[in-house]
């Protein structure tokens, strides 16, 4: 019997290209002007594996998503 995923199918570079491409969120997040903070509160859910540890940055984020916001209305 052949062992698990030994027969698993290789991505098609095509697909490869798609899984390079940004992902639309983070285009989202750019155009609001909050990727720092964004990339910051990623990197420390990254490092500490849990968002409790990582208030500073999701207090930040959410400040500038806020900002945005107001400064749209």
């Amino acid at each position: 019997m052949a062992r698990p995923g030994h027969a698993r199918n290789r991505p098609s570079l095509e697909e490869d290209e798609d899984e390079e491409a940004e992902d639309p969120l983070d285009t989202m997040i750019s155009r609001t002007g909050c990727a720092a903070q964004h990339r910051e509160l990623q990197e420390c859910m990254a490092a500490r594996q849990d968002w409790r540890h990582c208030q500073t940055q999701v207090r930040a984020f959410g400040e500038c998503m806020a900002r945005r916001q107001r400064a749209e209305e």
